[in-house]
Formats: structure tokens, C-alpha cells, sequence
């Protein structure tokens, strides 16, 4: 069987990607299957114009989903539940910290203050830029400089988590493997694709991993999972993002504004320094595990610092809710931070 020619670019895509992932697994680096990809995939687009295969990064996000939702058994959720609190504090806290830095930002890159607060704050990229516009900030530069954060902080995070705190295992919010048979897959595969699809629908914020995602969390509450998700098909999907990630890092996109992926980068180190070591400090004051807060501090996307936390061991549930939690937050009190910001003096 052969493929269509249309879909060979698509292969060889793929096949990068999943080479990249394969090679930075045999080196034994930290989230290798995503991190080996993106990077692959990234030096791929620089010396070639490559076309983003169509779906890919959709059904990987169902399958991550799927995968994520399963870790929330009934006690996983009460341990969840029990930390809404702290997620609150740490939601509103991002955003404030974001306001500082977006100070940073403005003077380094020659922007508008409004613009570089919407730079800066981490609430994922398509979320931002839909802010950014009804704000009257500049979409492009959002645009730029929230898929550079979020590439910088899948590059940034792993690695140090993996370092400090490598496999730090919570009871609390962890839960057993549930074992992977082929009908109860085939049955959760589908129910989660018409589930992302309705979410789509529905206008839900990163529909293709929440709408699954939420799907799972209440079967496996209440011990109705009818299969596992399988780490060899987990891994697979993170090819999938990996490479749909590094796609995006064309040599046009790079070098279409020098300065701002510079000062991009800049700010977001600075930013997950600040939240790093808030999120260690709201850790120890709440008897959470501290490695798994600073993971669902990090302002990175909730799906990449998910899986982060699932190679890693470091309490993915936590770490989801951290996330989902922010993007609640930043729909609500980004724009009123903002406002009130410029009403009392605290931006020019």
C-alpha cells in the first residue's frame, strides 16, 4: 500500500519529528518524545517550507486528554478539590506577576505598555490574542510573542524540574496505571473525538484536549474507565505536538522581528523565574508538593506542561488543575487588571 503523493510531505514530517523524538530519547533527555520533535521540526521549517499535516496536533491533543483525565480517580479528585484554593491564589498571582514584567518587556522592546501586558501574560496564545484585539493591543506581536513563551518554557521547564526534583512522587495525587485493552480504547478514542468536537462547537477554550479530557476525569472518578490509555500511544501524541509546535518556528516568523523574539525570550525567563519561586513559597505554605506547583505556575500552554508532568511523575492532576484553573481566570480578570492598572497610575 502506498500513500497518495499529496500526503508524502505530511510522512516526512512526521517521520522527522518522530526521528527527533527517538534520538532525544537515547540521550536521556527530560520529555524527550516532545522536546527531540519540536526541535526537529523546528530545524526541518528553517531550510524548508513544510505545510502543517492536517490533524495531527487535534488527535494528539484528544489523546493527551484522554490520558490526563484517567490520573483523576476518586481520591485524586478529592486531593484536587482540596487544593481549588491555592490554584485561585496562584491564578490571580500569575497575572499580577505578569503585569510586572510587562514593564520590562515594553522598555526592552519599544512597545505600548498595553501591548507588552498582553505579551507577557500567560494565558495561552489563542486566548490572548482574542484579548489583545478587543484591548487594542497589537495582534501580530501578541501573536509572536506568546507562541515564543511557550516554546521557551517547554525548552526551559523540563529539563530543571527533571534536575531538582526527578520522579517526585505525590500518593496523593497519583493513581495507578489502568490497563489498556483494544474495544474499551476503540470506544474511548471515539466518544473523545465527538466529545472535542461538541466543545468546538460549544466555543470552549482548547477544545481538542479539555472536551476528552473532561469526558475521562468523571469515568475515572467513579471507576468506570473501560480501557487505560497506553504510554507507547501517549508518546506517539507527544511526536504529534512536538512537531506541530516546531512548525511553527519558520525562519520567516524568527527573523520577521528580531528584537521582539529577543526581548520574548528575556521576559519569559524572567517571568518563570518570578513564578517559580512564588510557586515554591505557595507550595511549602499549603503542603503541596512544591515541584508540582512551579509546574502549574509555569507559564507555559496547559497541555505541554501537562505532559510535562506526566513524564515526570510530578502530580498531574495538580498540575492540570493549576492550568485550567489560570485560563478561568484570565477569560475573567485580564482585561479588568488592565484597566485597573491604568486607573490607579501602576502603567503608563
Amino acid at each position: 500500500m502506498t500513500l497518495p503523493k499529496p500526503h508524502w510531505p505530511h510522512f516526512r514530517t512526521l517521520l522527522v519529528g518522530a526521528f527527533g523524538g527517538g534520538l532525544a530519547a537515547l540521550l536521556h533527555i527530560p520529555l524527550p518524545w516532545m522536546l527531540g520533535a519540536m526541535v526537529a521540526a523546528a530545524a526541518l521549517t528553517w531550510f524548508t517550507e513544510v505545510e502543517r499535516p492536517p490533524y495531527v496536533r487535534e488527535a494528539s491533543l484528544i489523546v493527551l486528554g484522554l490520558g490526563l483525565g484517567q490520573s483523576f480517580t476518586g481520591p485524586v479528585l478529592a486531593a484536587v478539590a482540596g487544593a481549588i484554593p491555592a490554584m485561585v491564589i496562584a491564578g490571580v498571582l500569575t497575572i499580577l506577576s505578569s503585569l510586572l514584567v510587562a514593564g520590562l518587556f515594553a522598555r526592552l522592546a519599544g512597545t505600548d505598555s498595553r501591548t507588552a501586558y498582553f505579551c507577557t501574560v500567560p494565558g495561552g496564545i489563542v486566548l490572548m490574542v482574542v484579548l489583545a484585539q478587543r484591548a487594542g493591543a497589537s495582534v501580530p506581536a501578541v501573536t509572536l510573542s506568546q507562541t515564543l513563551r511557550m516554546c521557551a518554557v517547554v525548552l526551559l521547564f523540563p529539563p530543571i524540574i527533571s534536575a531538582v526534583a526527578p520522579h517526585a512522587l505525590d500518593s496523593a495525587f497519583s493513581a495507578p496505571r489502568l490497563a489498556a485493552n483494544v474495544p474499551g480504547l476503540a470506544v474511548m478514542a471515539a466518544a473523545g473525538v465527538a466529545v472535542a468536537l461538541l466543545a468546538r462547537r460549544s466555543g470552549v477554550a482548547n477544545p481538542w484536549m479539555l472536551g476528552p479530557c473532561l469526558l475521562a476525569i468523571p469515568l475515572s472518578g467513579l471507576g468506570w474507565m473501560p480501557s487505560g490509555v497506553p504510554t507507547w500511544l501517549v508518546d506517539i501524541a507527544q511526536i504529534g505536538m512536538g512537531t506541530t509546535l516546531g512548525l511553527r518556528l519558520t525562519r520567516r516568523f524568527l527573523l520577521s522581528a528580531r528584537r521582539l523574539v529577543v526581548v520574548s525570550v528575556v521576559s519569559t525567563v524572567a517571568l518563570s523565574a518570578i513564578l517559580a519561586a512564588v510557586a515554591w513559597g505557595l507550595g511549602w505554605l499549603t503542603d503541596l508538593p512544591p515541584a508540582g506547583v512551579v509546574l502549574g505556575m509555569a507559564p507555559g500552554g496547559m497541555p505541554e506542561m501537562a505532559v510535562t508532568a506526566k513524564a515526570l511523575d510530578l502530580a498531574v492532576p495538580l498540575v492540570l488543575g493549576f492550568h485550567l484553573v489560570r485560563v478561568l481566570l484570565c477569560n475573567v480578570l485580564v482585561g479588568p487588571v488592565w484597566r485597573l492598572a491604568v486607573a490607579t497610575g501602576a502603567v503608563r
